[in-house]
């Protein structure tokens, strides 16, 4: 399973539990990441072969980065 398919999934969880909220931030997150471009995995760059993509694990912490960047302008 792709990353992107991993986070809609995960994405869809927390909606399907009730925690509306938490599957917005992160919604919002993941969609502020991929826009920026900077931190996805090869296969969502536009060349596969690019080498500034980075691993799910730099993904995964990007996306918890700019939920937390969310969070902290939101509670502000």
């Amino acid at each position: 399973m792709n990353p992107s398919a991993c986070l809609l999934s995960a994405k869809m969880m927390l909606n399907y539990i009730g925690e509306t909220e938490a599957a917005k931030k992160m919604g919002d997150a993941i969609k502020a990441v991929f826009a920026e471009g900077k931190s996805v995995t090869y296969d969502m760059k536009p060349f596969r072969d690019d080498p500034t993509a980075v691993g799910t694990s730099q993904m995964g912490d990007a996306i918890i980065k700019k939920m937390e960047e969310i969070h902290s302008v939101s509670a502000a």
